[in-house]
């Protein structure tokens, strides 16, 4: 059998990216939510959380990276397939397991917090392709 499309390669990618992110933002946000916001509080709780996925959302990066052709356009539409799941469950997470309106999952966050989640969202599209810059 010959290798994927493009198009399906590109769908796999944007899992893979998607699935990881969002299981250790899962398990962290379990830890933050049960352990660490009660102690230190949620804003800053969150703020120790945003350094670790950032972590994450590299080393995730640089798998896809390193299984995707440099192709700028591809690398970005992994990245956009990554950051939609995330929204997506996150806000199926909010309404199911926290009990907020959408709303309130996404437009009454902290605004530092809030803010920073965004820029992070913004980031897991661009990091594929701009690993993929950096590398070649």
């Amino acid at each position: 059998m010959g290798e994927p499309s493009a198009l399906l390669q590109t769908l796999r990618l944007g899992l893979l990216y998607f699935s990881t992110v969002f299981l250790a933002g899962f398990l962290l946000g379990v830890l933050r939510t049960l352990w660490l916001a009660p102690w230190i509080g949620e804003r800053s709780a969150e703020l120790v959380e945003f350094p670790v996925m950032l972590v994450v959302m590299v080393l995730a990066a640089r798998i896809v990276v390193q299984r995707c052709p440099q192709r700028t356009s591809l690398l970005l539409i992994v990245g956009g397939i990554a950051a939609l799941g995330v929204l997506v469950f996150d806000v199926l997470v909010g309404l199911w397991l926290r009990e907020l309106s959408l709303r309130e999952i996404l437009f009454e966050r902290d605004p530092l917090t809030g803010t920073i989640y965004y820029l992070m969202i913004g980031l897991l599209v661009l990091l594929p392709a701009g690993l993929a810059r950096i590398r070649g």
